[in-house]
């Protein structure tokens, strides 16, 4: 019996005892009435007090008893229920258990067919790999015969060239003996010619010595004596001759290689003909009146300090009519300046805090003139791929200059020159115009970085990814590491044709002076110099010898020796040509 079906019999039968309680209690109280209505009168009313009090007890022992029977009705009821859902559930465990049973005699069965089948596979799989294993066996014995065949075989060849090799080493041999029998005969032969030619060397001795004393005593000179002032004679006349050979191949070197290189340089340049506009460091801003000066330098000057100490640019205010000048050495900034002023003249509110306001924006504005420039460059020479930062510094060179020439317009003048080169060359244009074009990168931090510009730019172009070939080009552009590739070398010539161009550049008076002194100088200071004469401003010397003391060949060598002075000492746009005048004069009076 379920612990449910327990309980509600327990409430049950409790109900049940507790209906019967009350139903006795009930016939008790009833009979203790019917005895009080028998009995006198006289006590009648005394008892009408108890009677009323046992009547209301009586009522709610039968209100009691009535709900302890509607409470025990219920609980039939619940308890009917209750054996109701046991019997149901007992039918579903039984049907369940059925099922059960049934799925497991299935599973039993399936299990056995299952367990039949898997014998028989593996019964037949057993029987499959034994009859593979006997042919992997019989495979197998084939195979080792075969091998032991071939060994056989191999060994029976081995023997037979163990035999012919006996035989050829006893033929050797025999060879040998016979070979040394000759020897033998030979050597004793040998021997007797040996003592013939030992008298024969003692009498050609004898005579020699007789020979070499009646030469001397006809010639009045030793062998010493005569071997020397033969050697000298010689040396000097091939010492002339290699000279003179040396110059006539140097002659026609220079020759077809100046016409050559003159060629393609004449080409290249004829080609890249770019304008070129000489720059300085002040820029001029023009005003709409003279007014204008006062509200720029505000009152007590506050506007002009403002602007000086934002911009970083001197404001130079004269007496030049509607101008002001602005003056930095820092082109980029001064660029800035000159954008800020003129903004500010246009706007006409002229004050500290509008200062730095139009200042951001210039200075935002040069920002993306530069970067416009940069790419407008790359498209220009032709370069796809650059990193961005190179960029960047690329596009402040739009404000560098160098001896009055731009430097980012130089940069793709000397690209367009060095590709043209490499292309009459037939050498790989695009890495060659790479390294033109970034030759001269250094100069953009010139001004933050100490160090020359080449070393500076090198260092810029490793750190960014650029190629071996390119910084090398750009260390080597000016000597300060030696030019070791072809690439360095065009981009030497390629920059000093775009520098050496006529109006490219210009320089200061005083420098100017200074290199021509100088060139004078290093000339004159050789030995057998007569006169200097600088000319073509600077870009060819000629020097005048005195041809008592210099010749040909000392000519040539006096003029490497001043180009090669001047290279080392001097630094100068373009090239300088040494030209040596060598001139004999022969002068009669006739009478």
């Amino acid at each position: 019996m379920a612990p449910l079906e327990i309980v509600l019999t327990f409430a049950v039968v409790a109900l049940a005892v507790l209906v019967i309680a009350g139903g006795a209690l009930v016939m008790r109280v009833l009979r203790r009435l019917d005895a009080g209505a028998a009995a006198p009168t006289a006590t009648t009313a005394g008892r009408s007090e108890a009677d009323e009090r046992a009547r209301q007890r009586a009522d709610d022992a039968i209100r009691q008893a009535e709900k302890a029977r509607r409470t025990a009705d219920d609980a039939l009821t619940e308890t009917a229920a209750a054996k109701a859902e046991a019997a149901a559930a007992r039918t579903e465990a039984a049907a369940a258990r059925t099922e059960a049973q049934r799925i497991l005699a299935a599973a039993r069965t399936e299990a056995d067919g299952l367990l039949e089948r898997a014998h028989k596979q593996a019964d037949h799989d057993a029987e499959q790999a034994r009859v593979a294993a006997r042919r992997a066996g019989e495979r197998e014995v084939a195979s080792l015969t075969a091998v032991a065949r071939e060994q056989a075989a191999d060994a029976e060849r081995r023997q037979r060239r163990l035999d012919e090799r006996e035989r050829l080493l006893a033929d050797e041999a025999e060879r040998l003996a016979e070979r040394d029998r000759r020897s033998t005969a030979h050597d004793v032969d040998l021997a007797d010619r040996e003592s013939a030619l030992v008298v024969r060397e003692a009498e050609l001795a004898t005579a020699e010595d007789t020979y070499k004393r009646e030469l001397e005593r006809i010639g009045g000179l030793s062998v010493e004596s005569a071997r020397t002032e033969l050697i000298d004679s010689i040396e000097g006349q091939a010492k002339r001759d290699a000279a003179i050979l040396v110059r006539d191949i140097e002659h026609d070197a220079r020759a077809t290689a100046e016409q050559r290189a003159r060629h393609i340089v004449v080409d290249a340049i004829q080609r890249v003909a770019s304008e070129q506009t000489a720059e300085s460091v002040v820029s001029v801003l023009h005003l709409p009146t003279d007014e204008m000066k006062g509200r720029i330098i505000g009152r007590e000057g506050r506007n002009i300090r403002a602007f000086e100490s934002v911009t970083g640019v001197n404001l130079i205010i004269d007496d030049t009519p509607e101008a002001v000048l602005l003056s930095c050495f820092d082109p980029v900034r001064r660029e800035v300046g000159r954008l800020t002023l003129e903004k500010l003249v246009l706007d006409g509110r002229i004050h500290p805090h509008r200062i730095e306001e139009v200042y951001e924006g210039a200075r935002h504005e040069v920002e993306r003139m530069c970067d416009r420039a940069a790419e407008e460059a790359l498209v220009e020479v032709g370069i796809t791929d650059m990193n961005p930062e190179l960029m960047t510094h690329l596009g402040r060179l739009r404000y560098r200059t160098s001896y009055g020439q731009n430097v980012l317009k130089h940069l793709v003048e000397t690209a367009h020159i060095a590709g043209i080169m490499a292309a009459e060359l037939r050498l790989d244009p695009q890495l060659i115009k790479r390294c033109a074009f970034l030759h001269d990168i250094g100069k953009a931090l010139t001004h933050e970085v100490e160090g020359s510009h080449a070393l500076i730019g090198a260092d810029l172009a490793r750190k960014y990814g650029e190629a071996d070939e390119v910084v090398h080009a750009i260390e080597a552009h000016h000597n300060e590491v030696a030019p070791q590739t072809l690439e360095a070398v065009l981009t030497q010539a390629s920059d000093a044709c775009s520098g050496g161009r006529p109006g490219a550049r210009r320089e200061s008076l005083e420098a100017y002076v200074k290199r021509l002194e100088r060139i004078e100088e290093i000339a004159s200071a050789k030995q057998g110099v007569e006169k200097v004469f600088a000319m073509q401003a600077g870009r060819e010397i000629r020097v005048m010898v005195r041809p008592d003391d210099v010749d040909d060949i000392g000519a040539s060598v006096l003029a490497r020796d001043v180009a090669k002075q001047i290279e080392e000492e001097l630094t100068y746009p373009g090239q300088i040509r040494v030209t040596v005048v060598r001139e004999s004069r022969s002068s009669e009076v006739a009478r």
